[in-house]
């Protein structure tokens, strides 16, 4: 399915601005790792949707002390971050449409990605349109999004990429948007 910008400004009216930008790569991405049915689409636009303020961050936001969470302790070596304060926290922070975090995570797409580390040299390159769409996507499939969305487990879903279920009500109000723009009942 190949979602087009009007559709695609339907579902994230808040993304007019930004949607000629990423229509094209979405839509390649959205491609490459099956993101191809309409139901499938819409869990996907919709978390993307909230993931990155409707395309307008592709970086986490945050200051150095937020950030930090991600340096040292237990949620930085889960990420695969040194266990040293020296700044994995800041360089491996959320990117991409699906905000890819830590160390670990970067190398994985990177892999998945380019078939080497680059995005462990720049971890800036999951801030450009076409890497940021290209690491959603990728991360949608790995984590058996697709399978999920095919299911409706939407806040399944939700818990894979977020890690709770921060931002649910306006992740199943952009579900909502995307499944009617899509028209899948």
């Amino acid at each position: 399915m190949v979602v087009s910008e009007q559709q695609l400004i339907k579902v994230l009216p808040s993304s007019r601005l930004k949607a000629g930008v990423f229509i094209s790569v979405l839509n390649t991405a959205m491609s490459r790792y099956q993101i191809t049915t309409p139901q499938r689409t819409a869990a996907f636009l919709a978390q993307v949707g909230h993931e990155s303020g409707q395309l307008f961050y592709v970086r986490e936001l945050g200051s150095d002390q937020y950030l930090s969470k991600y340096d040292t302790g237990t949620l930085a070596a889960r990420l695969g971050n040194t266990p040293e304060a020296d700044g994995d926290g800041q360089m491996y922070r959320g990117r991409g449409l699906i905000q890819i975090t830590g160390r670990r995570n970067y190398m994985a797409c990177s892999q998945a990605l380019f078939g080497d580390d680059r995005l462990l040299r720049q971890p800036k390159l999951l801030e450009q349109p076409q890497w940021a769409c290209e690491s959603a996507a990728w991360f949608w499939q790995s984590n058996g999004l697709n399978e999920l969305a095919d299911k409706d487990q939407f806040t399944t879903i939700t818990r894979r990429i977020n890690g709770g279920l921060n931002g649910l009500d306006a992740r199943l109000q952009l579900w909502a948007r995307a499944k009617a723009v899509l028209c899948v009942s």
